[in-house]
């Protein structure tokens, strides 16, 4: 198991986890680890950025829709060269 230091918490913070980890019968240590679980597990995992636009806008995008061709990307400059 890793170990974690948290510096720079506020006052207020403090005596908010010691309180809610007395109500809970813990330790404010084992508190501040729940805390993270609950946080970090309800978060889904992000899909992918085209399955999220194709999701948004399913409703305007029908069958007949057709991306436009892509170009060929431009060269980039080469400040360092003389004209």
């Amino acid at each position: 198991m890793a170990a974690l230091t948290i510096r720079n918490v506020d006052d207020a913070i403090k005596q908010s986890l010691r309180i809610r980890a007395a109500q809970h019968g813990v330790s404010m240590e084992e508190e501040a680890r729940r805390i993270l679980r609950e946080a970090l597990l309800r978060v889904s995992p992000p899909h992918a950025l085209g399955q999220r636009l194709k999701q948004r806008f399913a409703e305007v995008a029908d069958a007949d829709f057709e991306l436009p061709s892509r170009q060929v990307s431009r060269r980039a400059p080469n400040w360092d060269e003389t004209p």
